[in-house]
């Protein structure tokens, strides 16, 4: 298994704290080596304002079930979820079809305590339920020559109303370099707040990358390829100007329309409050090793 990290949010940082209250002693517990992952040295925990439940579950991007921030909640009940199955391949020893209930019972599935930062400028702290893509990628048996993983999200035109109108050429597709893949920090979640995770939030299985804007953590994803090619990814395929392949969370490079310096906190009320956007989003004693040399301003 993969190696674990130490959590450093507190449970009155998270989104909902009345959900997450029942499970105080787990997450005060995290320090002693439950491994639930949190915030970056540095990172401001204390400033956190906690977002109910009903923000977390209502606003959302997911463009499969339209543009407007409700349209999820509101019509991501069509997708049908079970059975649901995930094909591994490309430069894998075990390629194939992989039933998700098989997954489930051959991963550890942790709580992981994570920032959640949009390129829209807004964020959450959410509580995930899921296992490290590493060790998904370890049982598919990734292969010497691979340098990507390409991700790819459920196609159902039928269950999926967005997908009707040319908004991003489908289906939405995602990618990491595979040093970022097999990150502890990186995980597929399968549940949020102890509870299956919501349709609209990517279920039953989405990656999570913590350290970059939410458009890189692929929902409801089909299909995992190992490849030795970048990978297409939809937002850079729409826009390369706008969105590219890296997608870390970066207060210093702004986004062509609107600064990336500071955030709205999800949930802070009519007048939401802002707050400094963190390297990395807070990662970043995490993860800055996995792009030294890199001119962070050009690999955007």
């Amino acid at each position: 298994m993969a190696h674990r990290w130490t959590n450093r949010l507190k449970d009155r940082d998270v989104t909902d704290e009345t959900l997450w209250l029942n499970r105080r002693a787990l997450v005060v517990g995290a320090g002693a080596g439950l491994g639930l992952a949190g915030l970056g040295q540095g990172a401001r925990a204390d400033v956190l304002e906690p977002t109910d439940w009903d923000d977390i579950t209502s606003y959302n991007n997911y463009y499969e079930f339209g543009t407007k921030k409700s349209d999820p909640a509101r019509h991501a009940h069509r997708l049908t979820t079970r059975p649901w199955s995930l094909r591994i391949d490309g430069l894998v020893d075990r390629p194939g079809e992989y039933d998700f209930e098989d997954i489930m019972a051959r991963m550890t599935i942790e709580e992981r305590i994570y920032r959640f930062r949009c390129v829209e400028a807004w964020s959450m702290v959410v509580p995930w339920n899921g296992f490290e893509l590493a060790d998904l990628l370890d049982m598919a048996g990734v292969q010497p020559g691979a340098k990507y993983i390409a991700f790819e999200t459920v196609l159902r035109p039928d269950e999926m109303p967005g997908t009707r109108f040319p908004t991003l050429d489908w289906p939405y597709v995602e990618g990491l370099r595979l040093d970022e893949a097999m990150h502890p920090l990186t995980i597929m979640a399968t549940g949020i707040y102890g509870r299956d995770i919501p349709n609209q939030n990517g279920a039953p299985l989405r990656l999570v990358v913590p350290w970059k804007y939410g458009f890189k953590s692929i929902k409801s994803v089909v299909r995992i390829t190992a490849t030795d090619s970048e990978p297409p990814t939809s937002w850079n395929k729409s826009n390369p100007r706008e969105y590219g392949f890296y997608s870390n969370v970066n207060p210093e490079v702004d986004h062509p329309r609107w600064s990336q310096a500071t955030e709205r906190v999800v949930g802070s009320g009519l007048f939401a409050r802002r707050q400094e956007t963190l390297m990395f989003n807070g990662y970043a004693d995490e993860v800055a090793g996995l792009y030294a040399g890199m001119d962070l301003t050009r690999h955007y």
